[in-house]
Parts: C-alpha cells; sequence; structure tokens
C-alpha cells in the first residue's frame, strides 16, 4: 500500500460543536488557510501542532497547512527516522518544525508544552492514533496491554494535549482544538457492520464523549472543539483493517 496519500475526496463538511455524528473534510484545512492568509497580511503566521505527522493523514495535513504558509510544528514518536518530513523540512525551513512527541507519555506532553510556552498555538490537531491490530482484539483472546495502549493513544492521549496546551490556543487568533475520530466510534454503526475491532470502536467511542464535553465546556470561551471523520483512507494505518473487508480509498490532494 501507497505510504503517500494520493487523493483527497473528503467529505466537505465542518463542525463546531461537536456532535457525535462526526463529518469531516480535507476542505477544513482549505478554509482555515485561507482565512490565515488574511492574517498574514498583518505579519500574523498562524501556527497549527500536530501530533502524528509523520505519514498518513497527519503528513497530508503538514503538507496542506504549509502550502498555505501556515507554521507547523509537526510531532511523531521517532522523528530521526521521519523520512518525508525530514524530506519536507527541506522545502519549508522556516515554516516546519519536527519535534519528538508519544502521546502516550504525559511528562513529554508537559514538557513540550512548556518548551513552546511562549507559541500561540492556532489550531491544535490530534491526529495520533493506532488500531490495535486484528490479533489482540479476538474475543476469547483479548490482550488487555494492548487495549491500554489503544486507550492511552486515541482517547486520553488528546484529552492530555488539549489539557496541556489550552492555554496556548486560548491566547491564539484562531483558538481551535481539533481532533481526527472515526464513524468506527459510531454505536449505531455496529448495528451495521457487525461486531469487530473492540478496542479501537471504544476508544473512539470514549473520544467522542470526551470531546463534546470538551466543547461544551470550551464554548463560552471563544475555543471551537471539533472532530473530523475521514473514513477509511488508504494509508499504512488502515493497512492492517484492510485485511478484514474495510474499504479502503485512496486521496489525491
Amino acid at each position: 500500500m501507497n505510504r503517500k496519500l494520493e487523493s483527497s475526496k473528503f467529505p466537505n463538511q465542518i463542525i463546531k460543536t461537536v456532535s457525535l455524528c462526526l463529518l469531516a473534510s480535507m476542505l477544513f484545512v482549505s478554509s482555515l488557510a485561507i482565512r490565515a492568509e488574511a492574517s498574514q497580511a498583518d505579519g500574523y503566521i498562524p501556527t497549527t501542532l500536530i501530533t502524528g505527522a509523520n505519514r498518513g493523514i497527519g503528513f497530508e495535513f503538514a503538507k496542506q497547512y504549509l502550502a498555505k504558509g501556515w507554521r507547523v510544528i509537526a510531532t511523531c514518536r521517532k522523528p530521526e527516522v521521519a523520512e518525508d518530513l525530514i524530506a519536507l523540512q527541506t522545502k519549508y525551513p522556516d515554516l516546519l518544525i519536527i519535534d519528538k512527541l508519544d502521546v502516550r507519555d504525559h511528562a513529554q506532553i508537559d514538557f513540550l508544552a512548556e518548551r513552546y510556552n511562549n507559541t500561540l498555538i492556532d489550531v491544535l490537531l490530534n491526529n495520533a492514533g493506532i488500531s490495535g491490530g486484528q490479533r489482540d482484539q479476538i474475543f476469547g483472546r483479548f490482550d488487555y496491554e494492548t487495549y491500554n495502549a489503544v486507550l492511552e493513544t486515541n482517547t486520553i492521549g488528546p484529552l492530555k494535549m488539549a489539557e496541556a496546551f489550552y492555554p496556548h490556543v486560548r491566547d491564539s487568533q484562531h483558538k481551535k482544538i481539533i481532533t481526527v475520530s472515526s464513524s468506527e466510534g459510531s454505536i449505531s454503526n455496529v448495528f451495521k457492520r457487525g461486531g469487530r475491532l473492540f478496542f479501537y470502536r471504544s476508544s473512539k467511542s470514549a473520544l467522542n464523549m470526551v470531546m463534546v464535553n470538551l466543547a461544551y465546556m470550551l464554548k463560552d470561551r471563544g475555543i471551537i472543539v471539533a472532530m473530523v471523520n475521514p473514513g477509511a483512507t488508504g494509508t499504512d494505518f488502515m493497512a492492517s483493517l484492510a485485511a478484514m473487508g474495510f474499504p479502503l480509498r485512496k486521496t489525491e490532494v
């Protein structure tokens, strides 16, 4: 499977107040960037911090923002081997910063938040996620260490990121916390698709509830908390799930 995204056929809506009906769009990135270009006329360069930016959708987000003149803090667990990001940095040396971050490591999150203490984060983009694979999610043979890892990455990590970087987002111009979710987190979809992926599905359901709460809490402070659902897209993340019959789509940007 091609490591790079080749298409961009995402739905074209965005929710400002999160609901359990998740819609997503790469046009969301473009709309933010259009408003950002107006801001740059005043000398303000908006910044986005993206988790899991070394490949797949996270990497594509980074490319899109950079192309619109945003400053991008691209984080991943192993930046030293993030070849695509490193290559992209040669094209945008003044706009792209690559940093190390494992969203399961709360001390590392706090350290990064402190390090960027004087940096405004217009869009905090929680993209990092893991599926947990197929083998460990079979009823009767559940691996609960894997379950913990999935929950820590997909649910707890984004909430910790939002908490740690809240001041950075609050003081920015755009004030957005965006999280990549999945239709697999929808309870109603279980009846359409059958029982599977216990860990991944429950982590995304919990993520939805977490972000709904956060959206409700922060809406009066002028902060938009939203989730996007790009669908089953042909990335490395989905490679292990393709064998289970997931319909994948390539994306061209």
